[in-house]
This record gives structure tokens, C-alpha cells and sequence, in this order.
């Protein structure tokens, strides 16, 4: 008899969510977009802080519903005594438990790896903080912006002697969320292999560090003598690789190889710039940036718009992009038939746009439809499913405030 297939990879899978913001929650969201069984773990009275979070209505977060959908919520008054029973007794039946507090927060709970380890010996924690666990800056707070600066990644936004332009979104919080799901799956995986848990300690500044593409080898093997400098709209080290300021907006344009050089010679009408000993090779090019620039934006400013630039540079396979809004991106056709622009329905948000999950598999082509929980919604059920508590002792917890819960 052939078995019912899984509702998708992480079925069966069960976490225990005590995270807030967006690194941690990132983890715990992909895995609920896999099928595994969140329970995110809040702390009365308001629960996770992001609740309040604009945009706000109806009195719900549509923050907070984009990172926590599909999770089931277990609000708590973590100072008393019986609230630290529950957990304790939820630990032994999960396979993950997921925290982003500051480091030692999650200790003074009862809850670091070595007491969760007593509880559970086959247990998988991901600890996801600013910068780790150990180290002289990890007692410190922190955010996104924090480790990226501290990474070397802001120095080198914006214009030589001018002020720093870092980008205005989650990137270090999500990709360091990406992070933590990947040693997370491995360890799953190792685990099944050897039967071991992990402790695994993920930090916003070791990713950022990470997504230095070539600047740290560089000043390592010139032993100083050459380092990365900030060239504003262009990327260093190639060119042309940069914005170019086009009709109405600026235009990303790489064709900083040979053949690309070339042939975006013959598109501008200026064959010979493709033979020009000035322009012959990269390094030529990057030095003669400015002369470059000039003419490119002098060949932008000539077409009939930036929609027309684009479609010869595509037609020429060279690659480029035109500077969109959020808004223009949400609405582009090729992110509304990839999902990657995704319509949700929240029961008190109604329906809006959310990123699309960016995972995709060939045997779970569909997302899952998912809903992020009201405070404490699923006390209740948790503590039914996985502890066998009957109504009167639920009943009575909820009474003392131990178990709290709001519609929102």
C-alpha cells in the first residue's frame, strides 16, 4: 500500500519559536512554509513586541502577520513558575527550538542549550543574536543596521567623502534567518544520520562579513597595499558595472565582460570603442570609469525612454535592470507569475501582498495556505496535544493569568 505523501518537506517536523523581530522569526516561517509545527512562544501580557508594529488595523500588525503565518501562538507569563513547567515539558516532544534573544537572556529562563539538552539530549537550538554568542562585543544589543556596520559592509555605500547610504530594508535580519533554516536542516539531517542534536550559534555580523565578495582577500593578500574604496553608483573593480542615469530613472548596466564591452560598443552606435586600447581590458576600463560613464549616459539620454534602453540591452543579452519602486516591483508580471508577489488573506487584515516564499521545490509546487495566530490561540491546543492537559486544569490557568490570550 503506497504511503499518503507529506503535506511538504518539513511535515512531521515540530519547533519551539521563542523569537521576535525578524532574524529569528525568519527561521521559524520558511520552516512553517515547509510544513513543519511552529509553536511560537509569547510572553504575556502583549506577546511579541512586533504585534504593535505599523501598519496597524483592526488592531493587528501586518508585520507582525507576514513573519509569523503558519505559527501556532502560546502566550505565557514566563515569571511564573507553572509557565516554566509547560515548556518544559513541551521541549522533550520538538525536534528545534529557535531564540533571538541577546545572549544569556534565554539562559536566565531555564532554557539554554545545556538545560535543554537534559530535557531533550536529541535536540537541535539555534541561538540567532547581533554578534554570537561569545566574542568581546556579544553582550551588546543590536539590529540589522548594528552588525552591518560593524561587518565594514556600510563603508562602502554611498560617494567617496560623503555620507553613507546603507539599504533601507531587512537584508542582514532575513539572509541571516536563511542562514540559521540552512544549519538548522543540516543539523536535521545530521541528526537522523547519528542520532546527535547541535547547539548551532548564528549572528548577524558573521553573515554580513560573509557577503564580502572579494575586499577582504584583497587588502589580505596585497598585505594592505590595495583596498576597497566607495565609487558611489559604480561597482568597483569593474566596469562598466554600475547606475547609469537613464530618461527618468538610472539604469543598473554590467558589461564589464570583454564580449559584453563589445557588443554594447556596436548597440551604442560606437563599434570602435569595442577596439580602443583605452577601453581593451577591464582594468583599462575602470580607469578610464569617468570617459565611460559619459558616454553611456550620453547614449541613455538619446533613446526615446528607459523602457526602450532596456529592451536592446535585453535583446543583446547584456545584463541590466532599471531602478524600480516597491511599488513598480510589486506590480512587475514577472514577480506576479513567479509568486514571488504573494496574495494573502489574514482574518483581520483581508486580503494584501506579502514576499512570496522564495524556496521552490519540484514535488511541492504549491505554497501552503497559512495564517499567522491570534495572541495565545492556541494555548489551549498545545497544551491539550502535547502535555494531555484536560479543560478544568486549562481552565484554571487561564484564570491566574498564567495562559493569556487576545484576538489580535
Amino acid at each position: 500500500m503506497a504511503s499518503t505523501k507529506p503535506k511538504h518537506l518539513l511535515a512531521g517536523v515540530k519547533a519551539l519559536d521563542f523569537t521576535q523581530f525578524v532574524a529569528g522569526p525568519t527561521v521559524t516561517r520558511l520552516m512553517a512554509e515547509m510544513g513543519a509545527e511552529v509553536i511560537k512562544v509569547e510572553f504575556a501580557p502583549g506577546g511579541d513586541r512586533c504585534r504593535s508594529v505599523p501598519y496597524v488595523k483592526n488592531e493587528r500588525s501586518g508585520y507582525f502577520v507576514q513573519q509569523n503565518r503558519g505559527k501556532q501562538s502560546l502566550c505565557v507569563d514566563i515569571k511564573h513558575p507553572e509557565s516554566i513547567e509547560i515548556l518544559q515539558g513541551i521541549i522533550p516532544k520538538v525536534d528545534v527550538v529557535v531564540e533571538n534573544f541577546a545572549p544569556g537572556v534565554i539562559a536566565r529562563m531555564g532554557f539554554d542549550y545545556a538545560s535543554v539538552k537534559q530535557l531533550n539530549p536529541s535536540i537541535i537550538m539555534c541561538s540567532v543574536s547581533t554578534f554570537g554568542q561569545t566574542g568581546p562585543l556579544a553582550k551588546y544589543a543590536g539590529y540589522d543596521f548594528v552588525g552591518q556596520a560593524y561587518a565594514g559592509v556600510t563603508s562602502l555605500s554611498g560617494e567617496e567623502g560623503g555620507a553613507f547610504y546603507p539599504p533601507m530594508l531587512a537584508l542582514g535580519d532575513v539572509s541571516t534567518g536563511v542562514h540559521a533554516l540552512a544549519a538548522v536542516a543540516c543539523a536535521l539531517f545530521y541528526r537522523d544520520r547519528t542520532g546527535e542534536g547541535q547547539f548551532i550559534d548564528i549572528s548577524l555580523l558573521d553573515s554580513y562579513f560573509g557577503y564580502h565578495d572579494h575586499a577582504v582577500e584583497v587588502i589580505s593578500i596585497s598585505e594592505g597595499k590595495q583596498k576597497p574604496a566607495r565609487t558611489g553608483l559604480q561597482y568597483p573593480g569593474l566596469s562598466p558595472a554600475g547606475m547609469f542615469k537613464g530618461k527618468s530613472t538610472y539604469i543598473w548596466i554590467m558589461a564589464w565582460l570583454d564580449h559584453h564591452w563589445v557588443k554594447f560598443a556596436e548597440l551604442m552606435g560606437q563599434p570602435e570603442l569595442g577596439r580602443d586600447p583605452r577601453y581593451a581590458d577591464v582594468p583599462s576600463r575602470v580607469t578610464n570609469r569617468d570617459e565611460i560613464t559619459k558616454i553611456i549616459e550620453a547614449w541613455l539620454a538619446s533613446l526615446p525612454s528607459d523602457d526602450v534602453a532596456v529592451a536592446i540591452l535585453n535583446e543583446a543579452h547584456i545584463p541590466n535592470a532599471p531602478i524600480l519602486t516597491v511599488e513598480q516591483a510589486m506590480n512587475h508580471p514577472h514577480l506576479r507569475e513567479r509568486g514571488t508577489v504573494r496574495t494573502v488573506r489574514d482574518r483581520l487584515l483581508g486580503e494584501f501582498q506579502i514576499p512570496g516564499m522564495p524556496l521552490r521545490f519540484s514535488g511541492f509546487p504549491d505554497d501552503l495556505e497559512l495564517e499567522a495566530p491570534f495572541l495565545g490561540e492556541h494555548n489551549r491546543r498545545i497544551l491539550t496535544d502535547y502535555l494531555g492537559y484536560d479543560t478544568k486544569r486549562i481552565a484554571g490557568l487561564e484564570r491566574e493569568g498564567i495562559l493569556q490570550s487576545a484576538p489580535r
